[in-house]
C-alpha cells in the first residue's frame, strides 16, 4: 500500500469519532507484525505520523495491559495512557494517571452485593479521574471486566469504542467452588457467586467487544453474550520465557547439590485453589522415595482468592499446611517471590515443574514454564488440558491423584533425557502459538474491529 494518500488538515483538531473514522479511510504504514488499518496514517502535510490514542483502564499496572501498552507505544508511536490506582513498576513511555477510591463496602452492606459495592467505588475514581484530564480523548478504551472500572466512561465518552477483557464468569456449581470437597463452600458463598457477576454483565452489554485468555474462560460466559467476545492469550515474551541451555545451578542465594533431581512448584500466592497443600503431600512423598530429590517452592505466603481462611483460621494457607504434617525443610526449599529472570532460570534448571489448578483462571506461570522448556507435570483441569496435551508437550495427571503424581514423577527424574522431548514440544507450541509475535497482531486486529464498527 502507498503513503502518498492525503490526510484532511481537519484530521487533528477534529472530534475523536471523526479523527477515528478518518483514520479508518486513510492509506497505512503496516506494522510487519500485522497489516492493521488502526496503526498509522501518513500524511505529507504533517511531518509525524497521526498515532491512535489508547486508554487502558486496570486496578493494578501493569497486569494484563502493560506489555501490551508498551509494545504500542514504543514500537508504534501510539499515545497509550494507563488508569491505574496502583503500579510495580515506571511507566516509561506509557503516561500513568492514578486514581484514588473514596470508599469500599463494609459489614453493612450485605454479604454478596460487596463485589459490585467496591467495583462501583473503582468505577467512579475511574470517571473522576478522566474526567479531570480533558486533554484525554482516546479513540479506544480497553479495560479489565469484573473490576467494573470502565463502566462510567461510557457516558464520559459517548462515542468511544471500548474494550473489555473477561477473566472469568463466577458459577454455584461445577466450578471452582464446589470443586475441592476438602474444602467445602456455604451456601453463602455459592449465592455471592452469582451477584459477582454484575458488574460482568454490565460490561458485556456495555463493551464494543471484549476478549478471554482461553476457550473454556470464553465458555462460562452466557451465551447471549458470547459472540462479542474473541478468545486472545495475553501473549508471552519468549525473549524473557525461553529454553537457556547450560545455566549455572544457582537460584538466588541457593546453590543446588551436583547430582540433585530438581522438581519445582511456583505460584503467586499459597492457597488450595492453586492445589499447594495437594503439592506438598506430594512433595514429602516423592522426598521418601529419592533420597537426591530438592523441590524448591517459588512464590509468596499469601492468599489471592480467598476462602482458605475458613479453615485455616488465622494462620496463612502456607503455615496452616506445614502444621499438618512432618515435611524436611531442608530438601524443600521455599524460594520467596522471584524476579522474572530468576523464575525463567529456574524454569530452565528444573527436571520436572509441577502446576496444580482447580478449573479457575490460567496462571502465567504455567506458559512461562512451558515457554522455557520445562518438563511439566500438571493437573487435568479446564483450563490446563487446553494447553497441555499428555505426554505431546508434557504430562497431565488428576488434581487429587498423590500416588499417580508420585509415580510420573519417579518416571520423568529416573530418565530425564527421555522427558526433554516434551519440553522442548512445550517451548514450540507457545512460540507458535502463544507467543506476543502471534497474540499482539490478534489484539491489535480485534482494536481496529472496535474502532471501524
Amino acid at each position: 500500500m502507498g503513503h502518498d494518500s492525503i490526510v484532511p488538515s481537519t484530521l487533528k483538531t477534529c472530534s475523536t469519532s471523526g479523527r477515528r473514522q478518518l483514520l479508518l479511510r486513510q492509506s497505512y504504514v503496516l506494522s510487519p507484525l500485522h497489516s492493521s488499518a488502526i496503526l498509522f496514517a501518513v500524511s505529507p502535510t504533517y511531518s509525524e505520523p497521526i498515532q491512535m490514542h489508547i486508554v487502558f483502564v486496570h486496578q493494578n499496572f501493569p497486569a494484563q495491559f502493560g506489555h501490551i501498552a508498551d509494545y504500542l507505544s514504543r514500537r508504534k508511536g501510539f499515545r497509550c495512557t494507563f488508569v491505574t490506582n496502583k503500579q510495580q513498576r515506571n511507566g516509561g513511555a506509557i503516561e500513568l494517571i492514578r486514581y484514588e477510591t473514596k470508599g469500599s463496602a463494609t459489614q453493612k452492606n450485605h454479604y454478596c452485593s460487596r463485589t459490585f459495592e467496591n467495583s462501583t467505588w473503582h468505577a467512579h475514581a475511574v470517571y473522576e479521574a478522566l474526567k479531570a484530564r480533558p486533554d484525554v480523548r482516546p479513540d479506544l478504551v480497553v479495560g479489565h471486566s469484573g473490576f467494573g472500572s470502565t463502566l462510567f466512561l461510557r457516558e464520559l465518552y459517548p462515542e468511544v469504542p471500548i474494550i473489555n477483557y473477561f477473566e472469568y464468569f463466577y458459577r454455584p456449581r461445577n466450578s471452582d467452588i464446589d470443586f475441592r470437597p476438602d474444602f467445602p463452600s456455604n451456601e453463602l458463598n455459592r449465592l455471592r457467586s452469582m451477584s459477582r457477576n454484575a458488574m460482568l454483565l454490565l460490561d458485556l452489554e456495555n463493551c464494543q467487544l471484549g476478549y478471554s485468555p482461553t476457550r473454556w474462560q470464553q465458555s462460562l460466559l452466557p451465551s447471549s453474550f458470547r459472540a462479542k467476545v474473541r478468545v486472545i492469550f495475553d501473549g508471552i515474551d519468549v525473549n524473557l520465557w525461553k529454553p537457556m541451555p547450560g545455566l549455572p545451578r544457582t537460584i538466588g542465594n541457593v546453590e543446588l547439590p551436583a547430582g540433585s533431581e530438581i522438581v519445582t512448584y511456583a505460584t503467586r500466592g499459597m492457597e488450595s485453589i492453586r492445589g499447594f497443600d495437594i503439592f506438598m503431600k506430594f512433595a514429602k512423598q516423592l522426598c521418601e522415595q529419592r533420597k537426591d530429590v530438592v523441590i524448591l517452592i517459588a512464590g509468596e505466603d499469601r492468599v489471592c482468592y480467598g476462602g482458605d481462611q475458613t479453615v485455616t483460621g488465622p494462620r496463612s494457607f502456607k503455615e496452616w499446611v506445614l502444621s499438618q504434617d512432618d515435611y524436611d525443610l531442608s530438601r524443600i526449599r521455599f524460594l520467596g517471590l522471584l524476579p522474572p529472570q530468576e523464575l525463567a532460570k529456574l524454569f530452565n534448571l528444573t527436571d520436572l515443574h509441577v502446576y496444580l489448578t482447580v478449573p479457575f483462571v490460567l496462571s502465567w506461570s504455567l506458559m512461562n514454564a512451558l515457554a522455557c522448556g520445562a518438563t511439566v507435570l500438571a493437573s487435568a483441569t479446564a483450563p490446563v488440558k487446553e494447553m497441555v496435551r499428555h505426554e505431546e508437550n508434557g504430562l497431565l495427571v488428576d488434581f487429587f491423584d498423590i500416588d499417580g503424581m508420585t509415580e510420573l514423577a519417579n518416571r520423568v527424574l529416573d530418565d530425564p533425557a527421555a522427558y526433554r522431548p516434551l519440553g522442548v514440544a512445550a517451548a514450540a507450541s507457545i512460540r507458535e502459538r502463544y507467543s506476543m509475535d502471534v497474540t499482539l497482531p490478534q489484539m491489535l486486529s480485534l482494536y481496529e474491529e472496535a474502532v471501524s464498527g
